[in-house]
């Protein structure tokens, strides 16, 4: 099963909702360069995200609870 799927997007969609066409392809379309790349940047963002909000709650709960796991002494 490939990574990403078929970038056709208007397949069976009607004329007057699909882009106008100029002289080397689709007018204010992005590219499907751009498309992928916006794809693996929602990719990377949300693993980004989840491993700041992880490390924070660690950290949160570590400092509430006065445990003596932290890479530093805090008292």
């Amino acid at each position: 099963m490939p990574i990403f799927t078929n970038n056709n997007l208007h397949g069976s969609t009607p004329p007057r909702v699909k882009p106008r066409l100029g002289e080397w392809g689709p007018l204010e379309v992005p590219a499907y360069r751009a498309k992928r790349r916006a794809r693996v940047l929602v990719w990377l963002g949300f693993v980004v995200g989840l491993i700041v909000v992880t490390l924070m709650g660690w950290y949160l709960y570590a400092v509430l609870t006065g445990s003596k796991f932290l890479w530093f002494d805090l008292y």
